[in-house]
């Protein structure tokens, strides 16, 4: 009986084992797929940047050219001039970055970590703002900070997040409600006020959570296109991505210097979550585990 019993374990465990084994196989092999499917367009773009001219537009297509060269990124960064876009991108995506992390962890943590009355309603409505589509702020928000004077300067781009970030502040909220409320209580003991407890305790606990909402916006500050259009109007204070629309508008016929200066303008994003992105999923993973 013995022996029946063990022989019948055996042949239950040994289907379950192989249906294991291909749920992981066919799981990876459609993360390899999707992968190879995002990762075409990229290589293509690289690739095509150190191709010449003939190679480019050879038939059929030629994927891995036998004469790579530079002239390209010579023809494309004469005419783009990277420098000083590059310098006007990090001046919006830091001081943005700056202000919705200090702006959304400080109403991140006013609605999580302090008990009034009216907090759940508030974080109601201010979430309810995230329905809200920017084309339709976009108008009266315009029409503002012409009023204001701001026009055809960086302020509209980095100010309104110096007032916090509704995504942000819901990420941040959710990530605060995980921290031990005793930290704060023996804090409070001590004689510390709620900026203390702020700054010294509940900060430096929500590192992991913090990155990642500085990676957030320095991503969108980097991409954004819309913002820099509706309220940059002089050539000198284009970003990269404006920038880039107007080569590419310019020399659309010319797909070596374009591919060069698209590559150029990716690879800091690809590098700064190389570096990040242990942090960054860290931060992303934590985030939502209470609330």
């Amino acid at each position: 009986m013995a022996v029946a019993t063990s022989t019948g374990t055996a042949g239950v465990r040994a289907p379950n084992w192989w249906l294991k084994l291909v749920e992981k196989i066919v799981t990876h092999a459609a993360l390899i797929v999707l992968s190879v499917m995002f990762l075409i367009p990229f290589f293509w773009m690289v690739s095509g940047s150190l191709k010449t001219g003939e190679d480019l537009n050879a038939f059929p297509v030629v994927w891995f050219p036998d004469t790579l060269t530079l002239e390209n990124y010579v023809a494309g960064l004469q005419v783009f001039p990277f420098g000083r876009y590059l310098f006007n991108t990090l001046i919006i995506c830091v001081f943005s970055m700056i202000g919705a992390v200090l702006s959304s962890s400080f109403v991140a943590y006013g609605l999580s970590r302090i008990e009034w009355r009216w907090r759940t309603p508030l974080f109601v409505i201010l979430l309810s703002t995230l329905m809200v589509p920017f084309y339709v702020t976009m108008v009266p928000l315009f029409t503002m900070f012409r009023g204001l004077g701001w026009t055809n300067t960086y302020l509209p781009l980095i100010v309104p997040h110096f007032f916090g970030v509704p995504f942000f502040i819901f990420l941040l909220r959710q990530f605060f409600l995980s921290i031990p409320r005793e930290m704060s209580e023996s804090a409070r003991l001590d004689g510390a006020n709620e900026l203390v407890i702020y700054w010294r305790i509940i900060l430096p606990l929500a590192k992991p959570a913090l990155a990642a909402v500085a990676l957030f916006q320095f991503l969108a500050s980097w991409n954004d296109l819309l913002g820099p259009l509706i309220y940059l109007s002089d050539a000198d204070s284009y970003t990269l991505s404006l920038g880039l629309t107007f080569f590419r508008g310019e020399y659309a016929t010319q797909f070596g210097p374009l591919m060069a200066a698209s590559t150029v303008v990716v690879i800091p994003v690809i590098v700064v979550f190389f570096f990040a992105q242990r942090t960054f999923i860290q931060g992303i993973t934590l985030t939502g585990v209470k609330g």
